[in-house]
């Protein structure tokens, strides 16, 4: 199997509480919060490994937040590569309302990066990945890191003939969507992104796909991927477009689900399966992981479960 390395250069330890009401002015009385380590890349690289594949964490941790972090990841068992970050990793905060059932998410920027730290990031990632190995970049970037960081990575990884995944949002992936030399493999994005980008509505799995391949053609990437929530996800990319559904489940939380699918995608893509074969694999992951409560993602068997209802096939135009 392909090596998995996920990048996550904005890790968070993720703290999660419930109060009676959450309302301004008095303290609010919260229970004991639970922590988990939080950061897209680190979600996929728990998903691959959870599915067999040869997965690694690269993590930029710093201060004593970041050595909680690390503490997190080892009681799972996750291999990590750490580069320390320029500051203290960043806390977030999750707040359940229990009277009204609403969840109050507060997020930090994490600390801010020079380009000497940017530049630190890229040799340690290219020196880290195996040759021929899959990296994936997920989760935001830290302020002071460039738009372009995703290009600027996959110059580095040319030379160790590396898959590059990404999975991002915002200017970067408006950045990507423009066209980029080199581009990375695959380019992931939800329905909401996909419509931001090509500024018109996405009503049907076709018009998505017809987008995907829009992108594809600007050279945005070699495969775009958009994830259409219940509808499942649709694929572009040189063996034409392909849809997958998600599986028929009662959804208990979000969380994770995207992250899931890209863990094993990029799992399926290792093990040499397919990219439809991949597709499919990822659905049935995000399809697992929307059933379990809170930030806790699918397992193996609850995978292989749902993914003969998951499978991939060719939308004809």
């Amino acid at each position: 199997m392909r090596d998995i390395l996920t990048v996550t250069l904005n890790p968070a330890l993720d703290l999660s509480t419930t109060a009676d009401r959450v309302v301004a002015g008095p303290k609010l009385r919260c229970d004991t919060p639970g922590v988990d380590p939080g950061g897209g890349g680190i979600n996929v690289a728990r998903v691959a490994a959870e599915l067999g594949g040869p997965a690694r964490a690269f993590l930029a941790l710093g201060g004593p937040t970041g050595m909680r972090l690390e503490a997190a990841l080892a009681e799972l068992g996750l291999p990590m590569v750490r580069m320390r970050a320029p500051g203290e990793t960043r806390e977030s905060l999750a707040v359940h309302d229990r009277h009204s059932g609403e969840q109050y998410r507060f997020v930090m920027p994490g600390p801010a990066w020079s380009e000497g730290d940017v530049m630190d990031a890229l040799t340690s990632i290219a020196s880290t990945v195996h040759a021929g190995g899959i990296v994936v970049l997920s989760g935001s970037q830290p302020p002071g890191v460039p738009d372009d960081f995703p290009v600027e990575l996959a110059k580095a990884l040319q030379g160790r003939g590396a898959e590059l995944i990404v999975d991002t949002s915002g200017p970067v992936l408006e950045l990507l969507a423009r066209g980029t030399d080199p581009a990375p493999a695959v380019l992931r994005m939800d329905s909401l992104e996909a419509e931001e980008l090509a500024g018109r509505p996405l009503m049907t799995r076709l018009d998505s796909a017809r987008f995907a391949a829009e992108l594809v053609a600007r050279g945005a990437a070699e495969r775009v991927i958009l994830a259409r929530g219940a509808d499942g996800s649709v694929m572009a990319g040189p063996d034409g477009l392909w849809q997958v559904s998600a599986a028929k489940v009662s959804v208990l939380s979000a969380v994770g689900a995207g992250d899931s699918f890209v863990g094993a995608y990029a799992f399926g893509i290792s093990a040499g399966l397919s990219a439809p074969e991949s597709l499919a694999l990822g659905a049935a992951a995000a399809s697992a992981t929307v059933t379990t409560p809170g930030t806790t993602l699918c397992t193996r068997a609850m995978v292989q479960r749902l993914l003969g209802e998951c499978g991939a096939s060719e939308i004809r135009t």
